[in-house]
């Protein structure tokens, strides 16, 4: 590090000499190195502020002494460059005054480490980013490097001599570099440990790659996820392409292949009927005979797809996609003469259809421990394919959960507060983010209605911001409102809120959390002593929202999230601890996300508007229940979910890519 600090600040020595047309000689150079380790406050490999700082002479010293000795040997070299550099009279004496002390202003032709400097730009601009990539290399590089300051320095006595003084210097300034190079090749995990506080994705020094994601537009949460991925591959690999092919929209297949989706709008919105189809499909008889039938009707169109994309990789994001394309993609492949590797992410939650899983795919991403268990017991994929990485989300949810951190800190509300403001929205009450899912269904209007006269009688000032997607006609009719009826017609009935024997034993879901029980019973005991109103009644207020874009803005500004089971809904919530009262799901494959909720302890399940109103009521008049479910919410949450599987697939893609080439 001293050497390439040395080499740039002599090298601008050199050109002031130049500017004045005077001799340099070697010890001006020396001194000019020993002065650069202060001018960019580095000593012993450690960070000190500035010799202009009043305050930075020991900043970081090690010991009395120490720092005596060091400021005494500091003042003697000052001295002694001073007057060599006064020796240099002419008309740019001030530029290079401005060497040594660092320069005065960016206007100063040397000012050192100025990106908008005239003299020396590329070399000034590299400067700083040289000395900070310097910093974090292991004390064997630095010893090396230091050894290099000590070889012999280049005089200039004459302007071609200076010439070929700088051209010596740049030279090695260059084998620097690779030795710096070479310690990050070698050394790669400490590169990553100081990366790792670094909010912003860093380009990796790999190509581009072109990239198949397999998905279907039942359900939003497929294409969701893919976009997530496609984000930070386009981050972590510039140049990235990608594509989304359906197989079974985008080729010319039959029936029932060519009415996949209209189906399943058709049966998700009859819950009995998605329930049966699910159920009698999700069997080892029933995947075999599709398996089977789909490759009669259908490998050679989808072959024939995938070969018009010549993909580096296949990303599967889909349940009905991970085994004819897997053996249609190993054809492409054998043709090719080339490995493209197959992987599939599964964007379930809590539990998973079992054609999500087949074991000879190349490696698998999973979200939770009941999937992977599902995985094995009914895939049989193996350990070493599976990774454990999270639901990919977007990557907005991970800047926010790197910006606010802790959500029940002071930074953490302050973050908050801050969000608050700039969507408008009064930073001193309560926020309930209410959500039916992207076309706005289901119940939200009688669970906005509940709300607003539950958190009013009971003294709770509130602001409900309720997403009603594209349904215009529903946020139509909340902006305009009668609220004073809508509190009028609400009921108060608490025998809901206790403890729910009989339900537990209909139920398949797991119960809620003993710190949420027990806050519900103090509810209910309050309510049967009439004090469940109050004197007071609570400012409450209603936003309607359209079809929002910035979600991980409102899920940071929310106290409580009402939503239906969506896995990426809940994920995006965990991601940012957000406390979630789930009222509805899809049966199947979203009643094991309900459990994921129930068992983390970061929420609730249920239907009924009334009792979700009380119930949300009963949390935002409790704090410390809001800090333990956000807490435990964040237990669960994997903000960077989608960055570290396009990295680890990105990865994996270049090795075969290199092996492709031999």
């Amino acid at each position: 590090m001293r050497s390439s600090t040395f080499i740039l600040s002599a090298a601008s020595v050199l050109t002031a000499a130049a500017a004045a047309n005077v001799p340099v000689e070697r010890h001006a150079l020396h001194n000019s190195f020993i002065d650069s380790q202060h001018l960019w406050g580095i000593r012993g490999g450690e960070a000190s502020s500035s010799p202009s700082s009043p305050q930075g002479s020991s900043a970081h010293d090690g010991g009395g002494g120490g720092a005596a000795a060091a400021a005494a040997a500091k003042n003697e070299r000052s001295t002694t460059t001073k007057k060599t550099l006064s020796s240099l009279t002419s008309p740019t004496s001030k530029i290079l005054d401005s060497v040594h002390a660092g320069g005065a202003s960016p206007e100063d032709t040397a000012f050192i480490g100025s990106a908008n400097s005239n003299a020396l730009p590329s070399l000034q601009r590299s400067q700083k980013t040289l000395v900070d990539k310097t910093t974090q290399q292991r004390d064997v590089t630095n010893n090396n490097i230091r050894s290099s300051s000590e070889a012999p320095l280049p005089v200039a006595t004459n302007q071609h001599n200076l010439a070929e003084a700088v051209e010596e210097m740049m030279a090695q300034r260059k084998q620097l570099e690779m030795e710096i190079e070479r310690s990050s090749e070698q050394h790669p995990q400490d590169e990553q440990n100081n990366n790792d506080d670094d909010m912003s994705t860093t380009p990796t020094k790999k190509g581009p790659l072109k990239i198949l994601f397999l998905s279907s537009d039942t359900g939003g949460g497929h294409r969701a996820s893919a976009e997530a991925l496609a984000n930070q591959f386009q981050r972590l690999y510039p140049g990235t392409t990608y594509d989304l092919l359906d197989i079974w929209s985008d080729i010319d297949s039959s029936w029932p292949y060519n009415s996949i989706k209209d189906a399943y709008k058709s049966m998700s919105a009859s819950p009995w009927k998605w329930r049966t189809l699910y159920h009698v499909s999700n069997t080892a008889v029933y995947a075999k005979f599709a398996d089977f039938h789909s490759y009669y009707m259908n490998e050679g169109m989808i072959r024939e797809k995938i070969e018009q994309y010549n993909p580096d990789v296949v990303v599967s994001v889909h349940p009905t996609m991970n085994y004819i394309p897997l053996f249609s993609i190993r054809k492409v492949a054998e043709k090719f003469d080339k490995e493209i590797p197959f992987f599939t992410v599964v964007t379930d939650f809590g539990s998973g259809h079992c054609t999500w899983f087949n074991k000879d795919v190349d490696r698998m991403y999973l979200a939770s421990e009941p999937i992977k268990a599902i995985a094995q017991k009914r895939g049989g994929v193996p350990d070493e394919k599976i990774v454990m990485s999270g639901l990919p989300i977007r990557y907005d949810f991970a800047a926010q959960a790197d910006a606010m951190g802790d959500r029940t800190t002071d930074e953490g509300k302050a973050h908050q507060q801050k969000i608050r403001e700039e969507l408008n929205i009064d930073p001193n009450k309560k926020i309930i983010l209410v959500m039916g899912g992207g076309e706005g269904v289901g119940s939200l209007s009688s669970i906005v209605n509940e709300l607003y006269a539950k958190l009013r009688t009971q003294g709770v000032d509130a602001t409900i911001c309720v997403v009603c997607g594209r349904n215009e006609q529903l946020k139509g009719d909340l902006e305009t409102r009668c609220w004073d009826t809508v509190v009028s017609q609400s009921l108060n009935s608490y025998a809901s809120l206790k403890s729910r024997v009989v339900t537990k034993l209909l139920s398949a879901h797991a119960s809620r959390s003993r710190r949420i029980q027990a806050a519900l019973d103090r509810a209910a005991a309050k309510a049967a002593k009439g004090r469940d109103v109050a004197e007071v009644p609570g400012n409450v207020d209603v936003i309607p929202l359209g079809f929002v874009k910035n979600m991980a803005e409102y899920m940071v500004a929310a106290d409580v999230l009402v939503s239906k089971a969506g896995p990426g809904t809940i994920a995006e919530a965990a991601a940012v601890g957000l406390p979630i009262m789930v009222t509805s799901h899809l049966p199947g494959q979203e009643a094991g996300n309900v459990d994921i909720v129930l068992d983390g302890g970061f929420g609730d399940y249920c239907e009924d508007p009334e009792t979700i109103a009380l119930e949300i009521a009963c949390w935002l008049q409790d704090s410390q229940l809001l800090d333990v479910m956000s807490k435990k919410a964040q237990a669960v949450g994997h903000p960077h979910a989608a960055e570290e599987i396009a990295q680890d697939i990105g990865d994996t893609t270049h090795d075969l890519m290199e092996k492709n080439k031999k």
